[in-house]
């Protein structure tokens, strides 16, 4: 409810000598978070990747990720090693390595986009092509050869040269009807053709094109009319054989000096084309034995399968790789398909990339011969947008504290796991040998295909995930559980055992999962990185909502979608309580008898007095939507959508206490901070209520989301609960001020949040992205002010990238200067603090050691006195070479006494002490004469300690008549009684007054006039004392009876 506004400012949020700047609210971005960079982006888009040779040892492959190229090598595993800076303005469409540079294209202009080529090395921008002003069309191909660099777009092709990147000529390919001019095919260039292209048309046509003169040489026609477009073409490793590939799935290997067709194939349909053909190079692989030439390998883009031809005697299927990446879905929210495969020259290696966000390695060496490959590398992520972030916790000794490892599970049916210090230890979390199973269930076979679309590999995965929970408290690592074990054992063969006291030894499963759909709640070792034993069903059949685990890591609680709540053992893996738990006969006839005594209206209003609850009543008649336990496992709190909190005994199961919120909101989810005992809920009337555990009570209501919440969580020290909601805004609240802090507007919505144990780093799941985006933490390197805003003052900002470019690392955040900024953000000027009310008693704003050294500096001066006179050593080594001649290292005894007696130099310093000394008296005595001693208070408190000693001490009584006006002892004395009158600089004044006895009690003592004004601050000193020990004792007095548990 609104306040009324007192018609006099409050004294308590009072600035002085501040001059407030009216400004308008303008838009800001994030004050407390900076973008950090993206993770788990290896090939997302459908540009191919580019590989190159480094030397005779290994090859890099060159990937997309957006608008920044990503470089492995292949000999490390695939390890990144380089990303690209700066980003392109626009989204990269092709790429190319060529030499030690790799070339980008980027932008579409059709799109209003920028459009741009760049030559990048070791992930530096190194040059950059200018295009012609009239290129109105993406660049869809790179192809670099000889002199000449061509960049393909849809019906024109621009030439440069490779040589001083300059723009040569633009080849424009004519049609006799619109749109058959279309370079579908791409273009590729025949070795020992020089300064040749061909290039694959819209139309069927491969046309042949002198890129020196410019002029058209030859069309090779389709083999037949209703061919189709051209959808493919690659040289082979043979003189003058060209592979072409069409949209009706013909594939003809084409001599191009005779202009006859060699080899005719079907190499797919006209529901999936060839997109992408790839020969080896290395004289192996075809034939019965592999040891003849002539293997070619076919991929599409709507499958996931590459397969592999023996060109000999006509040309057969040799083997299929079935499953190689995965099949894109039939609503497309899982992607997949194959973009580009390639065999590495010289070597039994192919490498493939998939619009599954994979890159992975193949090899042929298996004995005996097998005509399919081996993979032999991968890296990938997420094929689907994320769903649920989780942080790792640290487990007992802090191996894997806080913020190295983040949890992630997608729609694409993974579990990953994210390393924020090493990005080759990223792993998915293995749900068994699904290729095997595969082979067993016939889906790898090779009619399958034609059976639907359940014949994928993703079909022995486990469903979506859509809720995480763990504890590393009982993870054994990966020496957990040796051996085989079952995977996910639903309970159904009562043949397979497990041994409880092996898991006892080596620990048991770290983290639980819920699943879209699914009635059951699955276990994984995060140690071992693989699926674990046991799947929990729900206790009523229906769909698990969500899952918890206890923090001692020996339980896990599932919620399901009907309002049940079950408990299991996660080193047995058997069922414990229920929640409520199930009545014995005994119990449920006296809870019949206890409801017959209830209808008597006297004891029915007694029991809705007591507040009680039946054993085995409670139950959520909704979906369980959030569970909790309590740090000491004796708690544990529900919540679910008929809008109830519940509160549950873990031992007994028995209902303890309720907090109903229907029919006003539903109650949609809910997070728990165990170093406050705070729980907060997030309701479907888009806020955030906040409850304390002790006392069930709401102490917080955070309001301000124009949609749903997404997800929320608690910062690391409880202080902050950040929240994402569908109107594509993160905001922050401040729980001790209830002040929503800051906000910042992202492109699209956040649909997931969490937030590292150290506070480190903010991780969130945008909508629609495969990466997982990282903000770094600024309050933890610098001040950063956190006054409230409104929602007029929050604006756009940019995501973080995956080259991690204008983002802000933990070492750069700790260094940045955030000066100017802060001084700005309050829109008023920076205010002179002074004190809040004439009734309270100030303290100084001088730090404690400047007093605290001046009350002991004698002590300090006699400790950092020498105790004997530096002494040269007795004789130096032989190698040290003497330094101005024969002079020693130290003076010689008719130098030290020279400078004993002052030089000219010393003068001047004996005149600026003096002037120094002369300032300090002159204002002492002109505030003296005015009756207020504030400027001299002031400058007392600008001298160090060692100046202010000086100063104490040169203090003199004044002329021998006893006149008060120049007693600089008797003004002291006033200085410092005004002080503790104004009830401020309570502290220094009383140093002050301690060395100033210590130095000049005989004059006090011998002086009438100093006796007096000394009891005059004596009776004010008392009087200050007496009041301040009364307000200590009330305030204490207080305070305990408000803590006493028995009132």
């Amino acid at each position: 409810m609104p306040h009324s506004e007192p018609d006099h400012p409050s004294p308590k949020r009072q600035k002085r000598d501040a001059i407030s700047k009216s400004q308008p609210a303008s838009k800001r971005g994030s004050s407390i978070f900076a973008p950090y960079r993206t993770i788990g982006l290896v090939s997302p888009t459908n540009v191919p990747f580019a590989s190159i040779p480094l030397g005779k040892t290994t090859f890099q492959i060159t990937t997309s990720v957006g608008r920044a190229l990503q470089t492995y090598d292949l000999k490390r595993g695939l390890n990144l090693v380089f990303v690209t800076r700066p980003q392109t303005p626009a989204d990269i469409t092709a790429t190319y390595a060529w030499k030690e540079k790799v070339y980008a294209a980027w932008g579409n202009p059709s799109n209003g986009e920028p459009q741009g080529l760049w030559a990048f090395q070791r992930g530096k921008k190194a040059a950059e092509l200018q295009l012609p002003a009239d290129l109105d069309q993406p660049i869809r191909q790179i192809l670099i050869f000889g002199s000449w660099i061509i960049a393909a777009g849809i019906t024109r092709i621009e030439v440069f040269k490779s040589a001083t990147l300059e723009h040569y000529t633009t080849i424009f390919t004519s049609s006799a009807k619109k749109g058959d001019n279309e370079i579908s095919g791409g273009i590729c260039n025949m070795p020992t053709y020089l300064n040749k292209i061909l290039v694959g048309r819209k139309d069927g046509w491969v046309e042949i094109w002198n890129v020196s003169t410019g002029k058209l040489i030859y069309t090779i026609l389709p083999p037949s009319p209703n061919a189709g477009a051209v959808t493919c073409l690659e040289p082979t490793p043979a003189l003058s054989l060209l592979a072409v590939a069409y949209s009706s799935g013909a594939l003809v290997v084409q001599n191009v000096l005779t202009d006859k067709a060699v080899v005719r194939l079907i190499a797919g349909t006209e529901d999936a084309p060839v997109t992408c053909i790839s020969f080896r190079s290395d004289g192996q692989g075809a034939g019965q034995d592999g040891r003849k030439d002539g293997v070619m390998a076919t991929a599409t883009a709507l499958s996931g399968d590459v397969t592999f031809w023996d060109l000999n005697k006509g040309g057969r299927i040799m083997g299929v790789l079935r499953s190689a990446h995965n099949p894109p879905s039939h609503n497309r929210q899982v992607r997949g398909g194959i973009s580009k495969i390639e065999f590495l020259a010289g070597q039994p290696v192919i490498v493939t990339s998939g619009l599954d966000n994979s890159l992975r390695s193949w090899i042929f060496d298996e004995t005996p011969f097998s005509p399919v490959p081996r993979i032999l590398h991968q890296r990938s992520g997420h094929a689907a947008p994320v769903r649920c972030l989780q942080f790792l916790p640290s487990d007992f000794d802090g191996a894997d504290a806080g913020n190295k490892w983040l949890l992630s599970g997608g729609n694409d049916r993974s579990l990953w796991g994210w390393s924020l210090r090493r990005d080759g230890q990223s792993t998915e979390l293995s749900q068994g040998a699904l290729r095997k199973k595969a082979k067993k269930a016939g889906i790898l076979a090779g009619g399958s295909l034609l059976q639907g679309p359940s014949t994928t590999l993703d079909d022995l995965k486990a469903p979506e995930i859509t809720c995480i929970a763990s504890s590393l408290n009982r993870d054994g690592g990966i020496g957990a559980m040796p051996g085989k074990q079952p995977i996910w054992d639903k309970g159904n063969d009562k043949t397979k055992l497990t041994s409880a006291e092996l898991s006892a030894m080596t620990g048991w499963e770290s983290v639980v999962t819920a699943h879209k759909n699914d009635p059951y709640a699955r276990t994984w070792f995060w140690g071992r990185k693989r699926a674990g034993r046991w799947a929990f069903k729900t206790g009523d059949g229906a769909n698990v909502s969500t899952v918890t685990m206890s923090s001692c890591g020996t339980f896990a609680l599932v919620g399901s979608e009907g309002g049940s709540i079950d408990l299991f053992n996660l080193q047995s893996g058997k069922h414990r309580q229920r929640f409520p738990s199930r009545l014995t006969p005994a119990q449920l006839r006296q809870l019949k008898m206890q409801q017959l005594r209830n209808l008597d209206k006297a004891n029915e209003l007694q029991a809705r007095a007591t507040k009680t609850f039946a054993p085995g009543t409670g139950r959520h008649t909704q979906a369980v939507t959030g569970l909790v336990v309590d740090s000491l496992n004796k708690t544990v709190i529900s919540c679910g959508l008929d809008g109830k909190i519940k509160f549950w005994d873990f031992v007994t199961g028995n209902l303890v206490d309720e907090i109903d919120w229907a029919p006003m909101t539903k109650i949609v989810g809910c997070r728990y901070h165990s170093g406050n005992d705070l729980i907060a809920f997030a309701c479907d009337d888009h806020s955030i209520r906040v409850v304390d555990v002790v006392t069930k009570q709401t102490i917080r209501e955070f309001w301000g989301c124009r949609g749903d919440i997404n997800d929320f969580c608690f910062s690391n020290d409880g202080r902050w609960i950040v929240a994402a909601a569908k109107d594509c805004v993160v905001r922050v609240w401040d729980l001790p001020t209830s002040h929503l802090i800051d906000a910042f507007r992202l492109e699209a919505p956040c649909t997931a949040l969490a937030f590292s144990a150290t506070g480190e780093f903010l991780a969130g799941a945008m909508e629609g992205n495969l990466g997982v985006q990282l903000w770094t933490n600024r309050t933890l390197f610098q001040h950063v002010p956190t006054r409230q805003i409104s929602e007029a003052e929050i604006g756009s900002v940019s995501a973080p990238t995956a080259s991690g470019e204008n983002g802000q690392g933990l070492i750069e955040a700790a260094l940045e200067g955030g000066g100017d900024e802060a001084e700005q953000d309050d829109g008023v000027t920076a205010p002179v603090l002074d004190q809040l009310s004439k009734d309270m008693m100030t303290l100084s704003l001088v730090p404690k050691a400047r007093w605290q050294t001046l009350l002991h500096i004698d002590l300090i001066k006699q400790r950092n006195k020498p105790k004997e006179a530096p002494k040269a050593p007795e004789k130096a080594p032989f190698f040290l070479p003497s330094v101005g001649g024969n002079a020693g290292l130290l003076p010689a005894a008719e130098e030290e006494s020279k400078e004993v007696v002052p030089s000219g130099g010393s003068r001047l310093m004996q005149l600026d002490t003096a002037r120094e000394v002369q300032a300090f008296t002159s204002k002492l005595l002109v505030c003296g004469q005015r009756g207020d001693y504030t400027e001299f208070i002031e400058h007392m408190k600008s001298l160090p300690p060692s100046a202010a000693d000086l100063e104490l001490r040169s203090l003199s009584i004044g002329d021998l008549d006893g006149s008060e006006e120049t007693n600089e002892l008797l003004h002291f004395i006033k200085a410092l009684t005004s002080r503790l009158v104004a009830r401020r600089d309570y502290e220094l004044t009383q140093a002050w007054m301690t060395v100033f006895l210590r130095l000049h009690f005989d004059l006090v003592m011998a002086n009438e006039s100093l006796l007096k004004a000394l009891e005059e601050w004596k009776g004010y000193q008392a009087r200050e004392r007496d009041r301040l020990d009364d307000l200590v004792g009330y305030c204490s007095g207080v305070v305990g009876f408000l803590r006493n548990p028995r009132t």
